[in-house]
């Protein structure tokens, strides 16, 4: 493994300020992926329940990333405001995830015409901000927002930055210490980091990358990245090994200590097309590398095609999970929750 240099494996772990204490305590999470951010819910084959939010926190995970898609439940003309429905049932996730001891994150998840018109959708994100944050005002931080999923495309470093700053206006006027999330384009890679600025009076901001690299792993056999006939790619191997992993979150940390910020990695995970073994491996080294930095991360995702837990077995995929929750004790093990003890008692109804 390549370790980070000292100083930028250090930095994360001591660095003080409110929003590195926020960022710590997100812990170890995973993505409720492919629910409230499908068209409408249940249309990619998830419903959230009950039982989901108890079944991820008697794992173990600290925290759940909670992707929403409000536009396609907001009006169009000012002040385009969300459908009364929908709102509450993101508050029902939200209050079931803090009535289970987990930590949430709620973002605005594909909203895609930001990528294509930027300009002409730039009020309308303000609007469904604006809303969000005045029925959130009065929530604990244990609620942290996320402004913008994955900006790409015409969503330009400028307008992304800029946008950031209108947002977080916005945000600060009904939760002015609220925990957010923000993240860089080309669609929260750390590539993007180097062009992202934030405004420094703000000082409980956690910046966020995504990570599948290499993309011909995590995403073989997936109709919609164009590789649904790219199958049989094995890791490490060709396509990258654990040495790269390490250098792309050396880059990432050494931007963090350069701005003074902290990391979150709020999205990595592999496609079902790639065989288990490697899936596992893959993420081992992902965590591992998070874990040397102190970087906090969420997998994405939960019981859909990425998935930890296989819905129609109601059991957890045991090599991913241990993975993803390698043996180093959290905030709930400590408790006296162990994952050997809690995993294989909670079954889960299969999703329809």
């Amino acid at each position: 493994m390549v370790s980070a240099p000292p100083a930028a494996d250090e930095y994360l772990k001591t660095a003080l300020g409110p929003a590195f204490d926020q960022a710590r305590r997100l812990g170890r999470g995973v993505n409720l992926g492919n629910a409230l951010d499908a068209p409408k819910e249940g249309d990619w084959g998830i419903t959230l329940r009950d039982e989901d939010f108890a079944l991820v926190a008697e794992a173990g995970f600290e925290h759940v990333r909670i992707p929403v898609r409000w536009s396609t439940h907001a009006a169009s003309v000012a002040p385009f405001s969300i459908d009364p429905e929908f709102a509450a049932r993101v508050k029902w996730a939200v209050d079931a995830a803090l009535a289970a001891g987990l930590r949430a994150v709620v973002n605005v998840h594909h909203y895609e015409e930001m990528a294509v018109e930027p300009d002409a959708h730039k009020a309308r994100v303000i609007g469904i901000w604006k809303q969000i944050a005045e029925s959130y005002q009065g929530y604990p931080d244990t609620l942290y927002f996320e402004l913008l999923n994955e900006p790409h495309a015409k969503l330009t470093p400028d307008k992304n930055n800029a946008l950031i700053s209108e947002l977080l206006a916005v945000i600060r006027a009904t939760n002015p210490e609220r925990p957010v999330v923000v993240g860089g384009t080309e669609s929260n890679s750390f590539r993007g980091l180097s062009s992202l600025e934030l405004p420094v009076s703000d000082q409980h901001l956690i910046v966020t990358i995504h990570y599948y690299d290499p993309f011909d792993f995590t995403h073989q056999g997936a109709e919609w990245a164009n590789k649904k006939d790219q199958l049989g790619i094995d890791w490490p191997g060709k396509v990258g090994t654990q040495r790269n992993i390490a250098v792309d979150f050396n880059r990432a940390v050494e931007w963090a200590r350069a701005h003074t910020r902290p990391l979150y990695l709020g999205e990595y995970g592999s496609y079902e097309k790639a065989e288990l073994g490697a899936r596992a491996r893959w993420t081992t080294a992902v965590v591992s590398e998070a874990d040397a930095r102190a970087i906090p991360y969420a997998y994405w995702e939960f019981r859909s095609s990425f998935g930890l837990y296989d819905a129609e077995k109601k059991q957890w995929r045991r090599e991913l999970l241990e993975a993803v929750l390698p043996s180093r004790p959290s905030a709930r093990h400590e408790r006296g929750t162990s994952l050997g003890d809690a995993a294989p008692a909670v079954t889960l109804s299969r999703a329809n």
